[in-house]
């Protein structure tokens, strides 16, 4: 392991992990228990359903010689079958017809603000403790400029109730970044093993510095970008993932092995869990390098407790490791996770090496804009718009995507889209647009079958 990192999550399913020098010492609280979200109920809770819910008393008129989305509710989008002929990725994103899910600077959903600060917590000058708050922030992440420490002293990062803490020696933090912490505020503090009485001035060079913090956006804050609303084809049907925990528990299971990545401290994609091994996939529009990856956090279970709720489940949050493979042109990434045992228990998914079929009923776990565990097209709704509308269909490489019409959102990048007869994935989602597309889940098979 890279990172001697100790982490604790309040004070509840104790899980020691001992390896080699860099090993990681872990305590979670129980995955049940639900903490507070951001906001209360005041407004409709999830930016894509209040953007459908805005939108629900009006349709759009399809422009000429276009058919409406399949059960959508509502006309518009290019379907493929309006095209003379494929069209190459740079002319797809040259007419602007098609968007990758997320940011379209970075290719990534941007759900936080970077702040510079300037604190220091020191032996001789600066507090031990020194808080940092933002009200309504959905997170909060500080950078380590400098952390120089005498042996046996440490530095922590906690809530201020203590139920969410991480650990950090002097050899693992400088010029990085800590774990966020969930909520807004963050408090740093020094602890200290000896006594320094009669150092003197040599411990004047010691101490702790704080250059960057990252603050998550309230939800009033998310960014409506290019893609968003083009991506949730009608009325959006998808519904928190708990809420299919009874009528449909295949899915919510499944559901489970699905992660919220926050890279770079405030910009998000989705991940998941790529069979029993330590794998997971997104896109390469997410994440390309081993160090990009070093810099991720990968939060599992990051899901409402009650179905339409406001309380979410505390997340179990692990950073990302090491790149395994990638490729632009079927914009996938491969890449390993460090603390790897905290997260087995939340399954994995397999891909299908069988191509995705014209009709194919279809759902979509994943985290739009961020939010909590949402599920597109689970049995019993009305979601007849979330099944395969083309099994041939124009990505970055003529018949590299399946198309179809489920409810995604800026964020859902890297979701997997899973067949609703086999329950595995038959498409690795990234575009947006009516119809929305994912990369086919049998090329992805071959070309990642020495991998997983």
């Amino acid at each position: 392991m890279r990172r001697r990192t100790a982490i604790v999550i309040g004070a509840c399913a104790a899980l020691a992990l001992v390896g080699t020098a860099g090993a990681v010492a872990l305590t979670q609280i129980s995955d049940r228990e639900p903490v507070v979200w951001h906001e209360p109920p005041a407004v409709v809770r999830t930016p894509v359903a209040a953007q459908a819910h805005a939108r629900a008393a009006t349709t759009d008129p399809a422009p000429a010689g276009q058919p409406a989305a399949p059960g959508s509710g509502k006309s518009g989008g290019v379907p493929e079958n309006t095209r003379s002929a494929p069209e190459s990725a740079t002319a797809l994103q040259r007419r602007g017809d098609r968007r990758l899910e997320s940011a379209p600077t970075s290719g990534r959903q941007r759900v936080g603000a970077l702040l510079s600060v300037s604190r220091l917590l020191g032996y001789l000058a600066g507090p031990r403790t020194e808080r940092f708050s933002y009200p309504g922030a959905s997170y909060v992440k500080v950078h380590f400029d400098r952390l120089t420490l005498l042996p046996g002293d440490y530095v922590t990062v906690s809530n201020p109730q203590g139920t969410e803490s991480y650990r950090y020696d002097a050899a693992d933090a400088a010029g990085r970044w800590a774990m966020s912490i969930t909520g807004d505020t963050a408090e740093v503090e020094v602890h200290r093993a000896v006594n320094p009485l009669g150092l003197g001035s040599a411990l004047g060079n010691l101490g702790v510095q704080v250059d960057q913090v990252a603050r998550g956006f309230k939800r009033s804050e998310l960014p409506a970008g290019p893609g968003r609303e083009e991506s949730i084809c009608g009325t959006d049907t998808s519904s928190d993932a708990v809420c299919y925990q009874s009528k449909d528990p295949v899915a919510y299971t499944k559901s489970k092995a699905i992660a919220r990545l926050l890279i770079n401290g405030t910009e998000l994609c989705t991940g998941w869990r790529a069979g029993p091994k330590n794998r997971m996939i997104t896109n390469n529009h997410c994440l390309t390098t081993s160090g990009e990856a070093y810099e991720t956090e990968v939060w599992f279970n990051y899901q409402c407790a009650k179905c339409g709720g406001y309380d979410v489940f505390k997340p179990t949050k692990v950073w990302g490791d090491k790149v395994i493979a990638t490729d632009r042109v079927y914009d996938y990434t491969l890449f390993s996770v460090d603390s790897f045992a905290s997260i087995q228990k939340f399954g994995y998914l397999t891909i299908d090496t069988a191509r995705p079929a014209k009709g194919q009923a279809l759902y979509v776990p994943q985290h739009p804009a961020g939010e909590p565990t949402r599920i597109a097209g689970g049995q019993g709704d009305k979601a007849g718009n979330c099944a395969v509308d083309n099994p041939d269909y124009t990505g970055y490489a003529e018949h590299s995507d399946v198309s179809y019409y489920c409810d995604t959102a800026g964020g859902s990048s890297g979701s997997p889209v899973l067949s609703r007869a086999t329950n595995k994935v038959v498409a690795l989602h990234h575009f947006g647009g009516c119809p929305n597309s994912g990369v086919r889940g049998d090329l992805l098979a071959a070309k990642l079958r020495a991998h997983l």
